[in-house]
């Protein structure tokens, strides 16, 4: 099967195995505050990300390229959506351009449908500094991704088997290609352990990709003649990778993804300690079956109904809600407490005033 062909498979298997909802954030609750001091009017939804100001913390993360025309005209779609509402999208792994050079129409796609909007190339942790760089000149990025996919290599018929020196490879890219690099992962989180590896690279923000939205071992196992069924559930949930990750690599920016399909799981994240969060499969299966139009109404609904939230909790800023109290319980509170990760610290903060 070629490259192409596996990437139109990808789509049609994301979408049939779907989202298992099994991210951890329904178990979390916010605490309502009576007084908040607040006014929809007289807050912000705008992040900062690797030194660039988003309009709001939520972004079309990546998905597609690399398939074909098919492939092309998703990403077209996806970046048109982006610039009617204004937020930042980035575009599935470039690296079938570079081994098959006319698929790089496909990822330059969206850079033609959205030409002033900011865009994130993005390439696997086995790239070099030049193909780095390559992938960012491709669709003139803004940012670029790495993401780290050992599970889905691993699960694939036709996948890596060698992770040698990734982290090194990294350092060297975030040095040498010039713009801002965000790491990140493909479904199945970032622990403890690998945020405070990271935490030493000079990179723009990592994003923990959790576990409990498109389950790309899922999708694989469905490809192969030997499925390996026991990564289907292999992962760590996104709410609990969002404080592995923000607790291991305190000087990082955290980007939070995984599973997310509303402003509740956006906000829950960003209480959680996120500045942004990423949006995929959900977005993906809107898009195909109900077009653009009822994408970009989801889309604005949710920056509309995360600033209901965020007047409830009286937080007039993202960092506002970095200091908003929170429960975590159930199988996130479990985990967190066995890793010594102190969930209840989380429900005794003291929130941001609005007036101050």
């Amino acid at each position: 099967m070629s490259r192409s062909e596996r990437k139109i498979d990808h789509i049609h298997y994301a979408l049939s195995t779907g989202q298992s909802r099994r991210t951890g954030l329904d178990e979390l609750q916010f605490v309502h505050r009576s007084l908040p001091g607040s006014s929809v009017t007289d807050l912000s939804l705008s992040t900062e990300i690797g030194g660039l100001q988003w309009s709001s913390p939520i972004f079309v993360n990546a998905m597609t390229g690399g398939g074909g025309q098919a492939t092309a005209e998703i990403n077209t779609q996806l970046a048109e959506v982006a610039a009617a509402c204004d937020i930042p999208m980035a575009v599935g792994s470039q690296m079938a351009a570079l081994r098959h050079p006319e698929e790089s129409a496909t990822f330059k796609a969206a850079r033609k449908a959205n030409p002033n909007g900011l865009m994130l190339a993005n390439i696997g942790s086995e790239a070099t500094v030049d193909e780095a760089k390559a992938v960012c000149d491709m669709i003139e990025a803004d940012y670029l991704q790495i993401h780290l996919n050992v599970i889905q290599e691993l699960a694939m018929p036709e996948g890596d088997r060698d992770f040698k020196g990734a982290l090194e490879r990294i350092a060297a890219i975030c040095e040498q290609v010039g713009v801002p690099v965000i790491v990140k992962e493909t479904g199945f989180g970032i622990g403890f352990e690998t945020a405070k590896q990271l935490n030493e690279l000079p990179l723009a923000a990592i994003d923990t990709a959790g576990f409990g939205g498109t389950n790309f071992a899922a999708v694989e196992n469905e490809r192969s003649e030997r499925p390996l069924s026991f990564f289907n559930s292999w992962g760590i949930p996104t709410a609990v990778s969002i404080v592995e990750t923000s607790s291991g690599a305190p000087d990082q920016t955290v980007i939070a993804s995984g599973g997310l399909q509303n402003a509740e799981d956006v906000v829950k994240s960003l209480v959680l300690g996120a500045s942004a969060a990423g949006l995929s499969g959900f977005l993906l299966n809107i898009l195909l079956t109900g077009g653009q139009e009822a994408l970009v109404d989801h889309i604005q609904q949710i920056k509309t109904d995360m600033k209901m939230m965020m007047c409830a909790l009286g937080a007039k800023s993202i960092t506002d809600l970095h200091h908003s109290p929170l429960i975590i319980g159930g199988q996130t509170e479990q985990w967190l407490r066995v890793r010594g990760l102190k969930p209840e610290r989380f429900a005794v903060r003291v929130p941001a005033s609005f007036d101050s």
